[in-house]
């Protein structure tokens, strides 16, 4: 090597391209390509793979803020997608250092490999802390990301696409990744040196309404004694309450909740209405809300990470939740039988809700702790205990 190429410049072989015209320049990794989207930013700083296979992502292109990804690897166990036919998802991430190798005991594979098969584009090198800070200034931007190994690229037509790109409003995205048919689950939680078990019995039969439902919040209702069937959710409520449920989940999934509900809000009324005890996270969260006369609205910046602090007025207790969502419910539009039962510390945004008189309730964040603390696992209980005190009184 000369001296002249050492000291060369390479050229950048991934760009962001934000819908302002701006152009952030990085070194390529996971898929060739381009990919249009939202850009939000991830505080976790562990469980990049969950992550990256949260179905609740999809239209997005995340930032890690933690600047090192990738360094354990990746592996077929950390996925949360339970559809992977999917149509869509995440859409690429943004990383602050180059991947390294994989260092832990668990790791099958490097994540650059990984990313490439799972058609995930990616961008190293980039100042993630000014991008972040832009995010929260200025909202999460319309954003084009793209791959060439050539470091060939049409800027001008990358910031034409972003700029043209409508955004998630009014995009209903759960109907890409909801399962296509009715299953069951039995799969329990991961143990260390054992891996993820299987239920043998259960004192419940619960529906699980799939807007783009993660793996381990199915394990952990069926850890809870739960018999899980997991249906589309374009389900309607005749073909749910077919199944005679104890219990009815309404699962986490991505896009705008208001789209979303124009078919799924009145199938949750019906459900609610027919006193089937009713449990939901993140977008059940919101499609409670909705289908209970509340509205939901566009955030500034979402909630995405695995550090946020949460009031839950029903203990008095504040616990650290991760969340997932860049649209909320608007507090002031709840009915007079619904109350709030947990609010954002960060934002005083709405986190929770129940219904007075019927056995239903619902949280914005992610109580699976895929990744994240555990601190909100004993939301599940108070799921089967509903759905023990309905039994009761059948």
């Amino acid at each position: 090597m000369t001296t002249a190429d050492a000291w060369s410049v390479k050229p950048a072989t991934a760009l962001l391209v934000l819908a302002d015209g701006s152009v952030i320049e990085g070194e390529g990794l996971g898929a060739i390509g381009e990919a249009v989207g939202e850009v939000c930013f991830n505080t976790a700083i562990t469980g990049y793979q969950e992550i990256l296979t949260d179905p609740s992502y999809s239209g997005q292109i995340i930032t890690f803020t933690f600047p090192h990804i990738g360094n354990v690897g990746a592996n077929d166990e950390d996925v949360e997608t339970v559809d992977m036919a999917a149509e869509t998802g995440v859409l690429g991430c943004v990383l602050r250092a180059s991947i390294t190798d994989p260092a832990n005991y668990r790791s099958a594979t490097h994540l650059d490999v990984w990313l490439k098969a799972r058609g995930l584009i990616g961008i190293s090198g980039v100042d993630t802390r000014a991008l972040t800070k832009l995010i929260r200034e200025k909202g999460m931007p319309h954003a084009v990301i793209a791959h060439n190994p050539d470091g060939v690229f049409d800027i001008e037509a990358l910031k034409a696409k972003a700029a043209a790109w409508a955004g998630l409003e009014g995009l209903d995205l759960a109907k890409d990744v909801t399962t296509k048919e009715t299953h069951g689950w039995t799969e329990t939680p991961w143990v260390w040196n054992a891996g993820y078990g299987a239920a043998d019995k259960a004192e419940f039969n619960v529906v699980a309404l799939d807007f783009g439902v993660k793996r381990n919040i199915l394990r952990l209702l069926s850890d809870a004694g739960c018999k899980v069937t997991v249906m589309p959710a374009s389900a309607s409520a005749d073909d749910i309450l077919a199944q005679r449920p104890d219990g009815v989940f309404l699962s986490n999934g991505p896009g705008d909740p208001a789209a979303t509900g124009e078919y799924a809000a009145k199938t949750i009324r019906k459900v609610v209405d027919a006193g089937i005890p009713t449990f939901g996270i993140c977008l059940g969260h919101q499609m409670l809300a909705l289908a209970l006369g509340a509205k939901t609205v566009k955030m500034h910046q979402g909630h995405h990470g695995a550090n946020h602090p949460v009031h839950d007025f029903t203990t008095g207790k504040v616990e650290i939740t991760s969340m997932n969502h860049g649209f909320a419910v608007d507090t002031d539009t709840l009915p007079e039988n619904v109350e709030e039962t947990h609010r954002s510390l960060f934002d005083g945004t709405n986190c929770g809700l129940r219904v007075k008189d019927k056995p239903a309730f619902s949280v914005q964040y992610h109580p699976e702790a895929s990744p994240g603390p555990r601190d909100s696992h004993y939301l599940f209980e108070r799921f089967t205990e509903l759905m023990r005190e309905h039994k009761a009184q059948a």
